[in-house]
Parts: structure tokens; C-alpha cells; sequence
């Protein structure tokens, strides 16, 4: 597997998987999980991440700051959940540092789903698992895995010290490319 070529797959009828392999150690590309300040790089600020499970806290998502290269929101995401400035609660539900944690995802839109972060390292790099769980529909299915994609990427850039590539436009472009993957 080399870093650019893990497309997200569907596991179960509800569930995502995507996997990628970043430059490590493990325990920097942890930090980049928990951190807020790291994490606010490649997805989303808010609070750190305790050690605890059970602990409540927030993301806040500022996609139009994640690269220098973009500064427009793409007209379909301005109102949705996933514009700037939007906060997420969230709940930690189990962590292992620095090889994994599970948190609830998106408690401030309705039904939570669940995203699991496992961390495996493999010589120099370190190969992350992202499982997301409890996804409600194909569609929701779909702008997740370019979701998750399109972060998976940014992080890659950060890690290896290069411009962050333009969220938003590879976010449309990996969706056209989702609707055809996951067939819907």
C-alpha cells in the first residue's frame, strides 16, 4: 500500500473503513488524534482528548482554513453541518494510547455514529484504520468516505511537511468518485 491509494470501503451495510499509512512514529501521529492544535491542522481544533472514557468534548471544524490553497467554501457545504466554524460534541468512548480511541461522532446533529482510530506501526511509517459505524444511508455513506479521504490527505501533507492540499475541491472530487466506488 502506498500513502495515496486506500479508497475507504464498505465493511458492513452501516460502515466505512479507510486506511493509510502516514510517516511516523506512532506516537506522533497520535498526538495528531488528540491534540487539538495538531489535529485542528489536518481536521478539526476544539478541545484535547483526555485519558478517560466517558470524557464529553468538542471539535470545531474549520475546513476553509486547512490550506492555503482554498479560501471558498463550495456552495453545497455553506449551510450544512460541515461548513466552518461548527461545532461538534463529541464522546470519547474508549482509548489505548497511542494505539487507538473511539469516539462518538456528530452528537450535535442527531443520532450519533462512531468513528475508531487504530494506529499500527510498520517500520518507519504508521498505518492508521479510520472506521466509522452507525452511518444512516448511502448518502451519508458517501460524503463520509470523501470526508475522511479528503482529512486522510491533508494529514499526509502536514506529516510530511508539504502544503496542505485544497480541501473543498478535493472533497467534490473524491465524491463524484464515491458515487461510483460504493455504487449509489
Amino acid at each position: 500500500m502506498t500513502i495515496n491509494d486506500s479508497y475507504a470501503q464498505r465493511s458492513k451495510s452501516d460502515t466505512i473503513e479507510i486506511k493509510r499509512l502516514f510517516p511516523g512514529p506512532i506516537e506522533r501521529v497520535f498526538a495528531y488524534l488528540t491534540v487539538a492544535e495538531k489535529r485542528a491542522k489536518w481536521l478539526a481544533g476544539g478541545d484535547d482528548l483526555g485519558t478517560k472514557a466517558g470524557q464529553k468534548f468538542i471539535l470545531l471544524f474549520q475546513h476553509d482554513t486547512l490550506s492555503a490553497l482554498e479560501s471558498d467554501t463550495l456552495a453545497q457545504h455553506k449551510a450544512g453541518d460541515c461548513a466552518s466554524n461548527v461545532e461538534s460534541k463529541c464522546t470519547l468512548e474508549a482509548i489505548d494510547p497511542p494505539n487507538s480511541l473511539t469516539m462518538s461522532w456528530g452528537e450535535s446533529f442527531g443520532e450519533a455514529s462512531e468513528v475508531t482510530f487504530s494506529l499500527l506501526e510498520q517500520g518507519d511509517k504508521v498505518l492508521m484504520t479510520i472506521t466509522h459505524r452507525k452511518l444512516a444511508d448511502e448518502a451519508l455513506m458517501i460524503d463520509v468516505s470523501a470526508g475522511w479521504h479528503a482529512h486522510a490527505d491533508i494529514m499526509v501533507d502536514v506529516l510530511e511537511g508539504k502544503t496542505a492540499r485544497a480541501f473543498w475541491a478535493n472533497h467534490a472530487r473524491l465524491d463524484t468518485e464515491y458515487r461510483q466506488r460504493l455504487k449509489v
